[in-house]
C-alpha cells in the first residue's frame, strides 16, 4: 500500500446495508452483499486448491498469523473473522461518495440506522457512486469519488476476505485487519472522525508490534519511514482545511472572488505537497494524487483519519502501551456528545 492508499482505505460500513433512500440503493446495497457471501470459500479450501497461485497461498498465510496476533496480543475480536475468501475479480470491493458545501469544510453525512450519521455512501457499483456524485455536484456540492479497497460490516456478518485487500504490502495489510477488527471492538454511533482516528491508531500500531514480533525490523523501518513522509503529507492537508475555513468565514463582493481565494489556497498546498515530496526524493508520487481534483470534500476525507489520531496516540502513550486498559479510555466515552469526546481526546497530547 503506498502511503495514501490507507487515507483512501476508508472501512464502508454497514451503513449502505442497513439504510435505503431510494429503492436503487437499497437493492444494489443487498445484492452487493450477497455477491461477498456467495462468492466466499473456506480459506483451507482455497489453500489445498491446486489451481491457486502461490502467491495468494503465502499471503492467506500472513492474513492467518496476523489474525492470531490480533487475537492474542491486541485484544481484537478476530474469531471468525477473514476466515473465508472472495474474488470480486475487481479492483475494488466498493465505491464511496464524499461530499461537502462549496464553500464549506463541514462534510455532507447521510443517516443509517444503528450508525447514525456518517460523512459518505458506498455503492458496490461504479456506476451508481458516480451517478450519485453528479447528482450532488448539480446541487452545488463539492465531491470525491473514490473506489475502495476494503470493507467491512462491523461484525454484523462473518466477512470474508477480499481479493481486493491482498495487493498491499504486509504491514499495510496488518494495519488495514487490525483497523477493521477495531472497528467490531468498538464503535460509537454518528461520529466518523473519532471512530476512524480511533481504529487508525490501533491500526498503526499494531502493524508496528506485529513487525517487531516478527523480527521483521527492515520492513518496520521502512513502514515507520513511510508514515514519517505521509505524516508530514497530511499535515499540510489539514492546515489547507484550516486556511480554506477562515476563507469561506469571511464576506466577498461576490461569487467569483470567494472561488479565487478558495482557488488560491489549494494551489498553495499543492506547492508544498510536490515541494515535500521532492524533498523525500519523489518517494511519495504527489503528482499522482493531485491529478484528482482536490476540494472540500476530499480534504474531509483525510481530516476523518488523521485530526484526531495525535491524540488517540497520546492516549496509549500515557497507558504505558497497555492496549485493554486504553481500549477501556475508550470505551468510558460513550456517554459524551461527540465534541466533547472529540475535545477529550486532544486534550491527551502533551503541551509544547
Amino acid at each position: 500500500m503506498n502511503a495514501f492508499s490507507a487515507i483512501l482505505s476508508a472501512s464502508l460500513m454497514l451503513g449502505g446495508l442497513t439504510s435505503c433512500s431510494t429503492l436503487t440503493f437499497y437493492t444494489q446495497a443487498v445484492g452487493g452483499q450477497m455477491e461477498m457471501l456467495r462468492k466466499a470459500r473456506p480459506v483451507g479450501e482455497v489453500m489445498a486448491d491446486p489451481k491457486s497461485k502461490p502467491l495468494l497461498k503465502e499471503k492467506l498465510t500472513t492474513v492467518a498469523d496476523i489474525l492470531d496476533f490480533a487475537e492474542k496480543e491486541l485484544h481484537l475480536p478476530a474469531q471468525g473473522q477473514y476466515r473465508r475468501y472472495t474474488n470480486l475479480g475487481r479492483r475494488y470491493a466498493v465505491w464511496v461518495v464524499f461530499a461537502a458545501p462549496e464553500f464549506s469544510v463541514v462534510p455532507k453525512t447521510w443517516s443509517y440506522p444503528l450508525l447514525g450519521k456518517l460523512a459518505y455512501r458506498g455503492f458496490f457499483e461504479e456506476k451508481l457512486a458516480i451517478e450519485e456524485g453528479d447528482r450532488l455536484r448539480a446541487e452545488g456540492y463539492d465531491v470525491y469519488v473514490s473506489g475502495v479497497e476494503a470493507y467491512s460490516t462491523l461484525g454484523f456478518f462473518r466477512d470474508p476476505l477480499l481479493n481486493t485487500f491482498l495487493g498491499r504490502a504486509d504491514a499495510d495489510l496488518a494495519e488495514l485487519i487490525f483497523h477493521e477488527l477495531t472497528h467490531q471492538r468498538l464503535y460509537f454511533r454518528g461520529d466518523t472522525n473519532f471512530n476512524e482516528a480511533f481504529a487508525t491508531a490501533v491500526g498503526q500500531e499494531g502493524a508496528r508490534r506485529w513487525l517487531r514480533a516478527r523480527g521483521r525490523l527492515k520492513d518496520l523501518a521502512q513502514y515507520e519511514k513511510e508514515q514519517k513522509v505521509e505524516r508530514e503529507f497530511v499535515k499540510l492537508a489539514l492546515e489547507t482545511r484550516k486556511e480554506l475555513k477562515v476563507v469561506y468565514a469571511q464576506t466577498y463582493r461576490s461569487h467569483e472572488t470567494e472561488l479565487l481565494q478558495k482557488k488560491t489556497t489549494l494551489e498553495r498546498f499543492q506547492q508544498r505537497a510536490l515541494a515535500l515530496d521532492r524533498r523525500n526524493g519523489g518517494a511519495m508520487k504527489i503528482e499522482r494524487w493531485f491529478k484528482k481534483p482536490v476540494n472540500n470534500a476530499r480534504l474531509g476525507t483525510l481530516s476523518s483519519y488523521y485530526e484526531m489520531l495525535p491524540g488517540f496516540e497520546a492516549m496509549l502513550v500515557r497507558r504505558n502501551g497497555d492496549l485493554e486498559t486504553f481500549f477501556d479510555d475508550v470505551d468510558a466515552m460513550h456517554g459524551l456528545k461527540p465534541e466533547a469526546r472529540r475535545k477529550q481526546v486532544m486534550q491527551a497530547i502533551p503541551s509544547r
